[in-house]
């Protein structure tokens, strides 16, 4: 394990599974090139009693194929290639109770959604291994994997027939946190300081795969340039990739991201179908669903409850860079980004990447308040009268009696409150206890990089949190 940067709370989680004592099947799931197969495969060490992976748009006989070569790998004997899964499993099965050894039986397939092409007959023939004989063997430790979160969800976690409640423990790996991204930064010696380390975050989106392409010799601006500008870069296809991993007909998702994408306070449902050109019905439930569970939007609840008012909002920071950026731009010059330091495009782009970093930090937010151990709710907040246009993008309402309005501003230096600022700010907070009737206290919250500039503004603001607050480890 200590090849694993970060990931201190799935490594303690699959310690405990590891040492429960019974048989476990364990879902690891996320998005493409989060880290899934790394993370188990360092974990284990790679000492697997049967390790086999699904291959994308390969044939019933190519991945039976596959999988009794891996068989025979393993098992030092030459199993024939069977025509069909369910004599697949038998042979799995008869090569782990041969086994004379003590301990967990490590078993891992990767992609395991890969393999339930057209009347594969897999999924059947997995649910009767498991069932059958694999649930009731102390000793076996099941892993699987896949990137198409939505099928995991629905024919393995959510599974109504004979893998219903089967699942033992559910890992979703999650992108790493800043603390994370700067730990796999200093591993691989690449100096950036934490401003650099959140605009790389708010580009690639702490996606361990894409971090991993950075190379320390260059700039922050060069990196960026190299990997999405440069002639054949190797992330600037990869909008369509990501999309296409994890969605058989991924069409329809891709219009709801990029209609949310051009609106960056957040939809609400009826607008975002209006937008996204889809059929407001049972259909839009079941896209908006996966795409939040694959953690590409998110709902920022009203204040007020009013459902109807929920807003949809696009979290994935890698999406929200290309589609502003990339998508639809003629051929960019080999130093595009380099060029932009002073785009007003960038700045706008940069405004809305660091609200959605700091959604993404809550808990660290909430640390630096001092309130981690009170209850609170997140939420968000829109006016009615649409004529002031007073909105906020994230409340903490506290069970003691405090609600944070907090304000996120991006700057290269301290941010200044202006006059017409603090009239602003004078004017939400007005509003938002005008409208919710609200008897508590309402604290302004400024969140930025590098703090408020003390002037006569200044103590308008009742809490300050720093971009460095933002780094704290979430788990210790």
């Amino acid at each position: 394990m200590n090849d694993i940067i970060g990931r201190e709370l799935e490594t303690a989680r699959l310690t405990e599974y590891l040492n429960s004592g019974k048989a476990e099947l364990v879902a690891v799931y996320g998005r493409r090139r989060i880290g899934k197969t790394f993370l188990i495969k360092q974990f284990f060490n790679e000492k697997f009693t049967f390790y086999f992976s699904g291959a994308e748009n390969a044939s019933k006989q190519q991945q039976l194929f596959n999988f009794t070569a891996a068989l025979n790998q393993y098992s030092g004997r030459e199993n024939p290639v069977v025509g069909d899964w369910q004599n697949a499993f038998v042979q799995l099965e008869q090569y782990l109770k041969n086994l004379k050894t003590k301990g967990r039986k490590i078993i891992f397939i990767d992609e395991l959604p890969w393999l339930d092409n057209a009347k594969s007959g897999f999924l059947s023939a997995f649910e009767y291994f498991w069932n059958t004989f694999a649930s009731s063997q102390k000793d076996i430790f099941f892993v699987i994997c896949g990137s198409a979160t939505s099928w995991i969800m629905n024919k393995i976690i959510k599974n109504k027939g004979g893998l219903h409640n089967r699942v033992t423990r559910q890992i979703d790996l999650k992108p790493f946190t800043l603390n994370e991204t700067e730990q796999f930064l200093k591993s691989k010696k690449i100096p950036f300081s934490r401003f650099q380390i959140a605009e790389c975050y708010m580009i690639l989106g702490g996606v361990p795969y894409y971090l991993e392409q950075l190379e320390k010799s260059l700039s922050l601006s060069q990196n960026i340039d190299n990997l999405f500008f440069k002639k054949n870069a190797i992330l600037r296809d990869e909008y369509s990739k990501l999309y296409a991993s994890l969605f058989k007909s991924p069409e329809k998702h891709r219009q709801i991201i990029e209609a949310l994408a051009k609106k960056r306070k957040g939809l609400t449902r009826d607008e975002l179908a209006k937008f996204s050109k889809i059929s407001n019905g049972g259909g839009f439930t079941t896209l908006l669903e996966e795409l939040q569970l694959c953690g590409f939007i998110s709902i920022n609840n009203n204040f007020a409850t009013q459902k109807k008012l929920q807003l949809y909002q696009l979290t994935d920071f890698y999406s929200l860079f290309h589609l502003h950026f990339i998508k639809g731009k003629r051929e960019t010059n080999s130093d595009y980004w380099s060029s932009l330091l002073d785009n007003t495009a960038r700045k706008a782009w940069s405004g809305y990447s660091f609200e959605l970093l700091c959604q993404a930090h809550l808990s660290q937010i909430k640390r630096r308040l001092g309130i981690s151990g009170v209850v609170s709710y997140a939420s968000g907040w829109r006016s009615k009268n649409s004529e002031n246009g007073a909105q906020i993008d994230l409340i903490i309402d506290r069970n003691d009696n405090v609600i944070n309005l907090c304000e996120m501003k991006f700057s290269t230096k301290e941010f200044i409150i202006t006059k017409n600022y603090d009239d602003n700010l004078r004017n939400k907070r007005g509003v938002f206890i005008e409208e919710t009737n609200t008897k508590k206290s309402v604290h302004i919250t400024m969140t930025t990089t590098y703090g408020v500039k003390h002037n006569a503004y200044r103590n308008n603001i009742q809490s300050e949190v720093l971009l460095d607050d933002l780094f704290y480890a979430d788990f210790k």
